[in-house]
């Protein structure tokens, strides 16, 4: 199985320092719906089912390193933008910073569950990366979350096929 699209990743650069486009990656990089979150769910479910099941639990572990491939690129947009790529993000109902914390990522130990909710939480990334690259004017920083899509997208296909031979 394959677990990144096999092209490279586009040259990490920006335009020019953007302390709000920096705020807006920090979202995909540690909040609630964030690469940060997606890593530590993974490797929870990763080490959940290894002794259940070595297929799914190896699945999850590569999708997981590929995730942080994600997080290193965000974070060294989020350095060129002009913040510190701490592990937060930025409230913006409450105008502050909220660091992040585990209190979201799913303990079931169900495997249709995890899978299921795996997907579901690609998907919000997307719908995530999409809204920003509509409010974001840099030709660089959209080009290199379109290439982050792709792998999301990719990861949505593996969790499926994960599901469907999971039924059989």
């Amino acid at each position: 199985m394959q677990y990144s699209v096999n092209k490279p990743y586009p040259e990490i650069k920006v335009e020019r320092e953007n302390i709000y486009y920096a705020k807006l990656l920090l979202e995909d990089y540690a909040g609630i719906n964030g690469e940060l979150s997606a890593i530590t769910e993974y490797s929870y479910q990763h080490f959940e089912k290894f002794n259940e099941n070595q297929n799914i639990a190896i699945c999850l572990s590569r999708i997981a390193m590929v995730e942080m491939k994600h997080l290193e690129i965000l974070g060294k947009l989020i350095k060129l933008l002009g913040l510190n790529p701490e592990y937060k993000y930025f409230d913006e109902c409450e105008n502050t910073y909220k660091y992040w914390n585990s209190n979201t990522i799913n303990y079931t130990s169900n495997i249709k569950e995890m899978l299921f909710d795996d997907i579901r939480i690609e998907k919000i990334a997307i719908a995530n990366y999409e809204y920003h690259i509509s409010l974001i004017n840099d030709k660089y920083i959209k080009e290199i979350l379109n290439r982050i899509i792709e792998d999301e997208l990719l990861h949505i296909e593996c969790f499926k096929t994960l599901i469907n031979e999971t039924i059989k």
